[in-house]
């Protein structure tokens, strides 16, 4: 074969750029990072990384996240850091034009090429895109750099800048690094009460180089809005009319100003339901945009976990030439639902249902409502570049596992990566999202709310096309928090105050989203009362209610914290609302967690390395010695556990501190589980309660925290019994602490009439029958998600002749009824306890408990052999992470259960099957 000439390569080198695109992904760039406070390092670099990650890469930093390296690494965090590539010699010189494109870069940068410098940049959650068409043509050695400056110098640089915004004091909540509002970085990168201070810079999202030809285009990001005709953001559409398809796609380089779209979808199975040409075509700010009628009747609804199945379609977009040829095309995958947020006024047909006068505060999919059941999710790591599909998936599996539909993104982290979107498209999660503002107030000069302004349009549209998105909200605790602290500390400036949270969550915010998207909710806070009215003539609509409320009418959201233990359990202390959204208590993680990351000497209650990760309280500044306010954490924590269980005393001293932290979850998990029955029973009563979502799913490193998911996925305690109380069917007890009686209720959250019955049996610790009078009743109806009381009595009057502490009683429910979209007929079962006395004080006795595992059914067997076993729990050795089908149950004598597992990983060929083992709240009475 004959040689071309390297005139011929070039000339068809540049005559396929004139037709295509070509992208080079930096990640396969080599990098090297470098920082100009210490000359000395000089370490190899990846993209998307954060400088953390590469030093420890190199070893020039141990873990971060092992003992006390939050504080031993500030001098990463108040250094700069330099990325700088090698040549970069795969660019054409001839392309028609050259970008540079950072989908995230955290956060200020100083970018570099070719020896010219290009921008700066100064928001984590914006995508950047530089023409460098000019530079390339000039260019010597084609060089990248970026050079990142260090986010805790620059935010309090910022803060002392003169007429700088100043706020009363306490209204930002301080964790450690201070002036982290001023800044768009991920807030809690400066701390939080549950997690460590890195404060990391690098580039910690992909990085592009994009090459275009004359007649060729890059889409750049993606908004796809899919909602019902007539409808409006905050009101309930119509189910019966046909879905509106709008497209728009954001594009760098030059489109005829005759282009089209055209779209192809299909469903899962790659059948064609539905194609061809867009109409109302625009192009506006290098945005091409068009829509199409998508008939009801032709394509099947997406719903949420429990709910219906996730239904899935791909949509394929083509720019096309007037000459009908392909210029670009994305393919997003989409779901035809209606997610809104109802908080429209009390109806009359409520109110004659027996609903409180006020607002609704709940959602509805698909025109109708469901009890929200789940949790709220954090950044599952300080280092996002670390986060993975893989990571994510095995996470919303216990999520899903875990009967939870709902998931609160809690704000001040960062926006959710389109893969986390995609795993709850599939598995049917919704996400309750968040713009990245929380427990603080910000400025409102124009270069911030210009900045924001971009980043809300970007990150609206990027993810508005995924089925899971449920909801935004403008940030976490705004109004319940920071405009009450205003209210208290400078009530005179709370006018001032309200008007600026105005400007940049509503005047800002909504003209943004309502204008990119008819298919979503929007709230400024979290926690809110919600709005009092809606004018949709005016490009924003909303007005809030804030504490503008009558008495004996019921609005809005609510969280709880209650660190003081003697209230809990006592429901009378709990919020009543319409939706929970937040609520909790710390406890400790496992000895296996532990072990990960604190040395061996350090392995006890109070030592300094535990205490000190513990940042609950947090330190309030800059402090490394903040013992005094994490002892009080500790503190509640022990004297939770010494109030109401038994506490551990053994003499082996790593089998003491296990069972302590073992305690502190059962008590996490018995608080939540009486908080979470209260409110499910919340939906048969006036205030028509529809949601719970605790604090906090999961954790982003091993230390007291609020969650019920361990760092590497292992379950606390508080994630099984969340589970339990979770399932379709539940029966609950109820005590009034003030006046004794004792209630039991059926609480169903299915859409259909539910037929139940009810056992309920009383014994002593022994397991005994006692004749103590307890109903048992025929069938009770269960209306559509709501409760039925089927027993009322005062306690003491029952139980006169016994003494408390010797007693305990079984709940048995039984039901029959269908799962939402579902014709077959399900039988529920589910146990509940009750305990008359604190189990502090109860007389337990040994249970008997006795371990099997059999090798025919892969499963573990336990049995109760000599009394009631309370908070019976299965344990495993670290080097795998798995979840039982049960776990956290209570056993009588003579019963047995068997439990399966689910394995997620496992580094030990299975050998921890043999470390299985298995306690109960007996063995804190053992030395």
């Amino acid at each position: 074969m004959a040689r071309r000439s390297t005139q011929a390569i070039l000339a068809a080198s540049v005559a396929s750029m004139a037709h295509s695109q070509q992208v080079l992904d930096l990640s396969s760039v080599a990098w090297t990072v470098t920082s100009p406070n210490y000359p000395n390092i000089s370490v190899p670099g990846k993209l998307p990384s954060q400088a953390h990650l590469d030093l420890h890469a190199a070893k020039v930093i141990e873990d971060p996240l092992y003992g006390l390296n939050d504080f031993n690494l500030r001098w990463v965090a108040n250094s700069n850091w330099t990325y700088t590539s090698v040549a970069i010699t795969s660019l054409s010189q001839n392309a028609s034009s050259t970008w540079l494109v950072f989908n995230g870069l955290d956060t200020f940068a100083s970018i570099q090429f070719c020896d010219q410098h290009v921008a700066a940049t100064n928001n984590q959650f914006r995508q950047y895109y530089f023409d460098v068409t000019d530079i390339l043509k000039s260019c010597n050695t084609t060089v990248l750099s970026i050079n990142f400056g260090s986010a805790p110098v620059i935010a309090n640089a910022t803060a002392e800048l003169p007429g700088q915004e100043t706020w009363p004091w306490a209204v930002e909540g301080l964790f450690e690094f201070p002036n982290r509002q001023f800044i768009r970085k991920e807030q809690n990168d400066f701390g939080w009460d549950w997690g460590p201070a890195f404060a990391p810079a690098g580039p910690w999202q992909p990085a592009y180089i994009v090459q275009l030809g004359a007649q060729n285009i890059y889409i750049r990001n993606t908004l796809i809005d899919i909602y019902r005709q007539g409808q409006l953001n905050l009101l309930l559409p119509d189910q019966t009319k046909d879905w509106v398809l709008n497209a728009s796609m954001d594009y760098l380089g030059t489109l005829p100003h005759d282009a089209s779209l055209s779209y192809t979808l299909e469903d899962s199975a790659n059948n064609t339901v539905h194609s061809g040409i867009l109409g109302n075509i625009t192009q506006v700010n290098n945005a091409i945009t068009g829509s199409v009628i998508i008939p009801n009747d032709s394509v099947d609804l997406w719903w949420a976990s429990g709910l219906g199945p996730q239904n899935l379609y791909n949509l394929t977009l083509h720019v096309m030439s007037s000459r009908n040829s392909t210029i670009a095309s994305t393919s997003k995958r989409v779901g035809f639902r209606t997610i809104i947020l109802n908080e429209l006024p009390i109806s009359q047909a409520q109110l004659n249902q027996g609903i409180a006068p006020g607002n609704n505060w709940h959602f509805e999919i698909n025109g109708y409502e469901f009890y929200a059941k789940g949790s709220n999710f954090i950044p599952p790591d300080p280092f996002w570049p670390t986060v993975t599909p893989a990571r994510i998936r095995q996470l919303f599996e216990s999520v899903v596992a875990g009967n939870q539909n709902m998931l609160r993104v809690w704000s001040s982290g960062a926006y959710s990566p389109d893969f986390m979107y995609d795993l709850a498209d599939e598995m049917g999660i919704l996400l309750w999202s968040e713009f990245e503002f929380g427990d603080a107030l910000y400025p409102v000069n124009k270069e911030f709310l210009d900045n924001v302004k971009e980043e809300v349009l970007y990150q609206v549209r990027r993810v508005n096309h995924h089925p899971s998105l449920a909801f935004w909200a403008g940030g976490n605790e705004l109004e319940n928090l920071e405009l009450a602290i205003v209210n208290i500390t400078a009530p005179d400036q709370l006018d001032r105050y309200t008007a600026e949270y105005e400007t940049l969550f509503l005047d800002t915010i909504v003209p943004i989203l309502f204008g990119n998207s008819r298919s979503i909710s929007y709230s400024p806070s979290s926690t809110t009362n919600g709005w009092s009215s809606l004018d949709f003539s005016l490009p924003q609509p909303i007005t809030e209610r804030y504490e503008n409320v009558t008495a004996g009418y019921i609005y809005g959201d609510t969280d709880h914290y209650d660190y003081n233990s003697a209230d809990s359990f006592n429901y009378s202390t709990y919020p009543v609302g319409r939706f929970a959204n937040e609520f909790g208590y710390h406890s400790m993680p496992s000895l296996q967690s532990w072990q990960q990351a604190v040395d061996p000497s350090e392995l006890h209650f109070n030592s300094s390395t535990i205490t000190l990760r513990n940042h609950h309280y947090p330190a309030g500044g800059l402090f490394t010695d903040n013992y005094a306010n994490a002892s009080k954490g500790m503190g509640e924590m022990t004297i939770a556990a010494q109030r109401w269980y038994p506490v551990p005393n053994k003499t082996e001293p790593l089998a003491n501190f296990s069972a302590w932290c073992h305690t502190t979850q059962i008590f996490q998990a018995d608080y939540y589980s009486s908080q979470i029955q209260f409110y499910r029973r919340g939906s048969a009563l006036p205030e028509r309660q529809l949601g719970s979502l605790y604090w906090q799913l999961e954790d982003q490193w091993q230390a007291p925290t609020w969650a019920g998911i361990e760092y590497d996925g292992r379950w606390k305690v508080l994630h099984y019994v969340a589970k339990d109380v979770y399932r379709p069917y539940i029966i609950s007890p109820f005590l009034n602490v003030t006046d004794r009686s004792l209630e039991v209720w059926v609480i169903s959250d299915l859409w259909t009439v539910v037929d139940s019955a009810v056992n309920l049996t009383w014994y002593d610790w022994k397991g005994n029958k006692l004749n103590i009078s307890a109903p048992y009743s025929d069938y009770v109806e269960i209306g559509p998600i709501n409760g039925t009381r089927v027993f009322k009595g005062n306690l003491d009057d029952t139980l006169a002749g016994h003494d408390p502490a010797d007693v305990v009683m079984r709940l048995d429910g039984y039901a029959e009824g269908s799962l939402p979209n579902s014709n077959y007929v399900h039988i529920f079962k589910h146990t509940n306890w009750f305990h008359a006395d604190r189990l502090s004080n109860a007389h337990l006795v040994d249970p008997g408990l006795e371990l099997s595992h059999s090798n025919s059914t892969g499963k573990f067997t336990v049995k109760a052999t000599k009394g009631v076993a309370a908070w019976v729990w299965l344990d495993y050795p670290a080097g795998a992470v798995l979840y039982f089908d049960e776990n956290a149950f209570w056993l009588l004598p003579g019963e047995e259960k068997e439990v399966g597992y689910t394995v997620k990983s496992d580094e030990t060929g299975g050998k921890w099957k043999d470390g299985v083992t298995v306690r109960s709240l007996w063995d804190n009475t053992v030395p």
